[in-house]
C-alpha cells in the first residue's frame, strides 16, 4: 500500500499510508491557512515554526495540503456563504461534509479491496507467471500515482473540484465493473469444463478496467479532501480540524476493512457451470462500493460550496522553467555573460519573486532523485511479499490468514507506530542531544526498508528449504502406485523398490531422460515388465500398476506448489467401473477404471467426499472425509474395493503442506512500517518546510512522481532480472536501496536548509519599499503638474503658457 501525495486540490491515497507523522509547517510572512488531515494550521504572520498541534499524515495523505497552496493562490474568488447555507448544518458541521466522508470511505474500500486481490488474480485466474504479474501490478500502481497530476490540472484549470470528482468517479466505477466482469469464468467457458476458452478476452477486459481505475482513483485524489475543506466558512476552524480527522479515519477504516473482507470473498466458490474461486464477487463488492460512493457524493450536490477554477500554479512553474531553458539556449554563445543561476535566464519575462520560489522548489526536487528506490521496495508488499505468503502456512493460533490479508499488518502497525515514534522515539532522541533532522530521518527510513528486504530474503531461504523439488530441463519425476492386491517390485536405474498392496513410493523419483528406458515392474510369479518410455521431460508422472503387463503412465497436471495456499486433491480409481466423485460440491466426473483424475483445489480444512457409481452397492458407505488440509499441499486418494465389495479410500501425500508460518513475515512488515513512518511522513514535512507558500502543489507532484518511478523500477527489474532464486532478488533490491541510502546521505550532508518565510518576507519588504518609493515619486509628479497648471496672476493665463509666450 504505497502512500503517495495528492496534488493541487487534494490528497493521494492509501490505506495506512494516509496516516502520518508530525508536520511542522514553516510560517509565512503573511497569514496563510493550510488544510491538513486532522488539523488546520494558521500561523501568525512572521512567526517561526508552528509547533503546537502537529498534523499527522503519510505518503498517501499528501494531497491534503494542496488545497492550501492552490486553493489560496488561485481559488481566490468569492467563497462567501449566505445565511441559508450556514443554516444547513448539523452540530455545527455543514451537512455536505457527511456525504464527502461516506464517499471517501467507500472509495478507499473499493480501491484497496480491488488492489489486494490483483496479484493473485493475475497469477491464479489469468495464469501469468510471477514476474509478468509483478510487472503489470506495479505498472498499474505507477499509473495511479501519475494520473493525480492530470486530475489536478483538470480541476484547477477547467472543471473545478466538484465536476472533476463526479466525472472521474463515473470512469472509476466503470473500470471497477469491467474488472469484475473480466474475472467471470463462465464469460468464455463455452464447453463448461471450468477453464476459460478465450483468455485474451479476459486479459483485454481486465487491462481496460485497470486503466479506467488508474485514471479515476488518481484523478480524484487531489480533489476530494480539498473539496471538503471548501465547505467550511471562516470561524469554523475547530470543525474543519475535526473533519480532517474523521476524513482520515474514513480512509484507513475503508482500506483496512477491505483488505480483510475481499480476500475472504475471494476464497468462496461460485459459478454457473463450474465452481471456481469467486473473483467476480471479490471484485464486484468494491465495484458496488464505488457506485455507492458516487451516488452518495452526487446526492449532496445541492449542499456543496463549489469554488470556480481560476488557474494552475503548476502551469506557471513549467512555463517559467521552459522559458529559462529556451532563453539560455538562445544565448549560449560566450559573448553573453553568465548568470548566477540557470533560472535567472527567465528574468526577461518573469518576476524575481517567482524565479526565487522556483529555485527553492528545484533544490528540493534535486533531493527527490534517489527517493524512488524506497518506493520500489515499499510497494512490493502488495506483490512479491503477497506471493511469498502463498508458500507459507496461514494458521496463526486460532486465526486462519489468507496470503492477501497479510497486507493489513502494515495498516495496523502504522496506526500503532506513528504515535509511538512521535511521542516517544523522537523526544528521546532529542533529549540525547542528537540533531535528528528531517533528511537524517529519511536516511534512516531508507536503511530500515533495506533491512526489511534482507529479513524477507532470509525468510525466503527458510521457505525454499521446505519446498518440493520439481523436475527441470531433461529431468522426469516418477511416483509408482501399486493399486493391486499383490506386492510388486519396481526396478529403477540405481535402486529396487518393493511395494506392498495398495501402496506407493511415497516420494517422486528423479530420473534423467536417458534413464527412462531402464524402468521395470515385476509381479510375483510373472516375468519382468519393462515400462515403455512415455514421459514428458520437465514434468511429474504417476505410474499406475495393477497386473502383469498392466500399467498406465499419467502425466500429472500439478508441476508446482499449489498457489494462494490452496490444496490439490485427485483420485485414482482402483475400484472398477466409472466413478463420479464429489468433494464439497466440486464434481470429478467419470473417473474411469485404473485411471487418475485431474487435481482440483480446495482451501484448508476437512472436506466431504461422496462416491457415486452403479458398481457400489446401496448397503455400502458412499461418504468419506479427507484429511485435515493445511496450506499448499496435494494428495492422491486411491479408491479401492474392500473384501466386502464396498469402496475404501487410502491417501498419499504428493506435496507436503506449507510449514513456515505467515507470522514470520511480521518482522519484515515491522521494519518496513518503521521505515515508512520516518521516511514518507518526514519527507513531506521537509518538503513543506523548504517550499514557498504557493508552491506546495508542485512539490506534491514531484513526490507523487517518485512513487510512480519507484513502481516502474520494480517492473523493470522483474522483467529483466529473471532470478532463479527469489531470495537473490530481495538481496538485490536491499543492496540497491542501501547504495541509494548512502548517496542520499551525502546529498543531505551538503544541503543547506532555508526559511522560505523569511525569503518571502524580504520580497514583501522590498515590494513595500518599492511601492512607497513609487508613491512618493507619483506625489512629486502630481505636485509638479499642479504647479505648472497654476494660473498667472498678471495675465490670467496658465503660468506655463505665459513662460512659453
Amino acid at each position: 500500500m504505497s502512500r503517495g501525495p495528492a496534488l493541487s486540490s487534494g490528497r493521494p491515497s492509501s490505506s495506512a499510508k494516509e496516516l502520518g507523522s508530525e508536520r511542522h509547517q514553516q510560517a509565512l510572512g503573511t497569514h496563510v491557512s493550510f488544510y491538513f488531515p486532522g488539523a488546520r494550521h494558521s500561523p501568525p504572520a512572521g512567526t517561526g515554526i508552528a509547533s503546537a498541534q502537529s498534523p499527522r499524515w503519510g505518503a498517501d495523505s499528501l494531497p491534503y495540503a494542496l488545497s492550501c497552496s492552490l486553493g489560496r493562490r488561485f481559488y481566490s474568488g468569492s467563497t462567501q456563504r449566505i445565511s441559508s447555507e450556514l443554516a444547513r448544518s448539523l452540530c455545527g458541521y455543514p451537512l455536505s461534509i457527511f456525504f464527502i466522508v461516506v464517499n471517501e470511505f467507500c472509495e478507499r474500500f473499493s480501491y484497496y479491496g480491488m488492489r489486494a486481490l490483483l496479484i493473485l488474480y493475475f497469477t491464479q485466474f489469468i495464469g501469468w507467471d510471477f514476474n509478468l504479474a509483478t510487472a503489470v501490478y506495479h505498472t498499474f500502481v505507477a499509473l495511479c500515482y501519475l494520473t493525480p497530476i492530470l486530475g489536478a490540472l483538470i480541476s484547477d484549470s477547467w472543471l473545478g473540484k466538484f465536476r472533476t470528482i463526479v466525472s472521474l468517479s463515473i470512469v472509476y466505477t466503470i473500470g471497477q465493473a469491467v474488472t469484475a466482469i473480466s474475472s467471470i469464468n463462465d464469460l468464455s467457458d463455452y464447453n463448461h469444463d471450468g477453464v476459460p476458452d478465450n483468455f485474451p478476452l479476459h486479459v483485454a477486459l481486465s487491462m481496460i478496467g485497470l486503466a479506467l481505475i488508474a485514471l479515476g482513483t488518481g484523478g480524484i485524489k487531489p480533489c476530494v479532501s480539498a473539496f471538503g475543506g471548501d465547505q467550511f466558512a471562516e470561524g469554523q476552524e475547530k470543525q474543519r480540524n475535526r473533519f480532517f480527522s474523521i476524513f482520515y479515519l474514513a480512509i484507513n477504516a475503508g482500506s483496512l476493512l477491505s483488505t480483510i473482507v475481499t480476500p475472504i470473498l475471494r476464497v468462496q466458490e461460485c459459478g454457473i457451470h463450474s465452481k471456481q474461486a469467486c473473483y467476480p464477487l471479490a471484485f464486484g463488492v468494491p465495484a458496488a462500493l464505488m457506485a455507492v460512493a458516487l451516488i452518495v457524493f452526487v446526492i449532496g450536490s445541492g449542499m456543496y460550496v463549489k469554488v470556480q477554477p481560476q488557474g494552475n500554479i503548476m502551469g506557471e512553474v513549467v512555463n517559467c522553467i521552459g522559458f529559462a531553458i529556451k532563453n539560455r539556449f538562445r544565448h549560449r554563445s560566450k559573448e553573453f555573460p553568465k548568470r548566477e543561476h540557470w533560472l535567472d535566464w527567465a528574468q526577461e519575462k518573469y518576476d524575481e519573486r517567482l524565479i526565487s520560489q522556483i529555485k527553492m522548489v528545484t533544490r528540493v526536487m534535486f533531493l527527490y532523485i534517489p527517493l524512488p528506490m524506497f518506493w520500489a521496495l515499499f510497494d512490493q508488499q502488495g506483490s512479491r511479499w503477497t506471493l511469498q505468503a502463498t508458500t507459507m502456512n496461514g494458521k496463526i493460533g486460532a486465526l486462519e490468514i489468507q496470503p492477501d490479508q497479510m497486507q493489513t499488518v502494515n495498516a495496523i502497525l502504522i496506526v500503532i507506530m506513528v504515535p509511538i515514534v512521535d511521542a516517544v522515539i523522537y523526544p528521546l532522541i532529542a533529549k540525547c542531544g542528537f540533531n535528528f533532522t528531517s533528511l537524517r530521518k529519511m536516511t534512516v527510513g531508507m536503511f530500515l526498508a533495506s533491512m526489511a528486504f534482507v529479513v524477507a530474503a532470509v525468510l525466503q531461504v527458510e521457505i525454499d528449504k521446505t519446498l518440493p523439488v520439481f523436475p527441470k530441463g531433461n529431468e522426469v519425476q516418477i511416483k509408482v502406485f501399486n493399486i493391486d492386491n499383490n506386492p510388486i517390485t519396481v526396478y529403477f536405474p540405481r535402486e529396487m523398490v518393493d511395494l506392498d498392496p495398495l501402496s506407493d513410493t511415497k516420494e517422486f523419483k528423479t530420473l534423467h531422460a536417458d534413464e527412462l528406458g531402464s524402468i521395470n515392474i515385476s509381479f510375483p510369479g510373472s516375468p519382468i515388465t519393462p515400462v515403455t518410455p512415455d514421459f514428458v521431460q520437465g514434468r511429474r508422472h504417476s505410474l499406475l500398476a495393477w497386473a502383469p503387463n498392466q500399467y498406465r503412465v499419467v502425466n500429472d497436471s500439478l508441476n508446482q506448489k499449489p498457489e494462494k495456499g490452496q490444496n490439490g486433491i485427485r483420485f485414482i480409481n482402483a475400484f472398477g467401473g466409472s466413478l463420479n466423485i464429489t468433494v464439497n460440491g466440486k464434481l470429478y466426473e467419470y473417473v474411469t477404471s485404473y485411471n487418475a483424475s485431474q487435481y482440483e483445489f480446495f482451501p484448508s480444512g476437512i472436506k466431504n467426499i461422496t462416491l457415486s457409481s452403479a458398481e457400489i452397492a446401496t448397503r455400502c458407505n458412499h461418504s468419506f472425509e479427507s484429511v485435515n488440509l493445511g496450506f499448499g499441499s496435494a494428495f492422491t486418494y486411491v479408491i479401492f474395493r474392500k473384501s466386502d465389495g464396498c469402496p475404501g479410500l487410502k491417501h498419499s501425500e504428493d506435496i507436503p503442506p506449507n510449514t513456515v508460518s505467515m507470522a514470520l513475515q511480521i518482522p519484515q512488515y515491522f521494519l518496513m512500517t518503521c521505515g515508512e513512518v520516518v521516511f514518507s511522513v518526514t519527507g513531506l514535512e521537509f518538503s513543506y518546510s523548504q517550499a514557498p507558500s504557493n508552491m506546495k502543489s508542485v512539490l506534491q507532484a514531484g513526490w507523487l512522481l517518485t512513487v510512480a518511478v519507484g513502481n516502474i523500477i520494480v517492473l523493470i527489474v522483474a522483467g529483466a532480472g529473471q532470478f532463479n532464486e527469489q531470495w537473490a532478488e530481495y538481496i538485490l533490491f536491499a543492496s540497491l536501496l542501501l547504495v541509494v541510502c548512502v548517496i542520499f546521505a551525502i546529498m543531505a550532508r551538503f544541503y543547506t536548509y532555508v526559511n522560505p518565510a523569511e525569503i518571502e518576507a524580504q520580497f514583501d519588504q522590498d515590494e513595500k519599499k518599492k511601492k512607497s518609493e513609487n508613491e512618493s515619486e507619483h506625489r512629486i509628479k502630481r505636485a509638479s503638474t499642479a504647479l505648472l497648471q497654476t494660473v498667472s496672476p498678471s495675465t490670467g493665463k496658465n503660468c506655463g503658457i505665459c513662460e512659453a509666450q
